[in-house]
């Protein structure tokens, strides 16, 4: 699924260079998601998908275009109008290099019960509370996490990064 979805952003960013305006098709891509960010960014942020950084950084630059920060050993990308699970989605964020850990986040402008509620509705993934504390992290079979973010939401799949082959 990641591949094919890659090739819709591809084919967007040729049709941009073709055309001659780069920066105005990111630009306009950064007001509207493409039609591909639930599949591409929901399967990553559920752990449903393989985690490779490099290639969601160029996913995102080329639906988005360049990230708006770089700090905390990430990318940040504004995604405009997003939304996952029937959420908002304002920011997404890929791990640069630094890490030990390879991952993809997002900021959900919902609190975390009710982006867990949603992602529940929409895919049938639970998220449960990790403990019983007033501000629990709540994490899933697959391994996403949800955890307080002020008073909304940050998801995100972390994985190790894979061991280079042996010798």
């Amino acid at each position: 699924m990641t591949r094919r979805a890659g090739s819709a952003a591809a084919a967007l960013a040729l049709a941009c260079a073709l055309a001659g305006a780069a920066g105005a098709c990111a630009a306009q891509a950064g007001d509207k998601p493409p039609s591909t960010f639930g599949p591409v960014i929901g399967s990553a942020l559920l752990c449903r998908d393989q985690l490779d950084n490099r290639y969601f950084y160029s996913w995102l630059k080329t639906a988005f275009g360049p990230p708006y920060k770089h700090e905390g050993g990430a990318y940040w990308f504004r995604t405009g109008e997003a939304s996952l699970w029937g959420a908002p989605v304002t920011e997404v964020m890929v791990s640069d290099d630094t890490s030990e850990l390879v991952f993809v986040a997002a900021v959900a402008e919902v609190p975390p019960d009710q982006l867990e509620q949603s992602i529940r509705t929409a895919s049938g993934i639970r998220h449960l509370a990790a403990d019983g504390s007033a501000y629990p992290l709540r994490v899933s079979n697959p391994g996403s996490t949800i955890a307080y973010y002020n008073t909304k939401s940050k998801i995100y799949c972390a994985k190790f990064k894979p061991l280079p082959p042996r010798p």
